[in-house]
């Protein structure tokens, strides 16, 4: 058997949406890919990202905010990026890596009650297994 595929998801802080999809492509894709997430600006694992994640059967509670700089220099044969609005300064990774766009709403920068931003986090999280998964298995998986 071939060696497993490296995908890297980039977003700014490497709270939610990079953190998501890590997870769903270690749950979905894991016998097949090894994923990473990282941020330009890394602070916290977003407590609604765990929650929903846990929801859905997916275990973030041993993800940290890592920084892009912990993997430049390591081989990946996909590197996405999810960052959503064009205020938002999105990692650059440089090396000879193929690198795919794919912005995804930061459910973090939602403004609103307690119940809706909840219901945000989920609606990402659906999202993002709905559009990252697939577009791995298009990019790399079945290419």
């Amino acid at each position: 058997m071939s060696a497993k595929k490296r995908v890297l998801v980039l977003c700014t802080g490497n709270s939610c949406r990079s953190q998501m999809a890590e997870g769903w492509l270690r749950h979905d894709l894991g016998d097949r890919v090894d994923a990473f997430s990282a941020g330009n600006y890394p602070c916290f694992v977003h407590p609604l990202a765990v929650r929903v994640m846990a929801e859905a059967g997916v275990d973030l509670t041993g993800h940290r905010s890592k920084s892009v700089s912990e993997f430049v220099g390591q081989p990946f044969d996909l590197v996405i990026t999810v960052c959503g609005s064009a205020g938002e300064t999105c990692p650059i990774f440089p090396g000879p890596s193929r690198m795919v766009q794919e912005p995804v709403p930061d459910p973090g920068a939602f403004i609103g009650s307690a119940e809706e931003s909840l219901q945000r986090f989920r609606e990402v999280r659906d999202l993002i297994r709905d559009r990252i998964v697939p577009l791995v298995l298009k990019e790399i998986l079945t290419s």
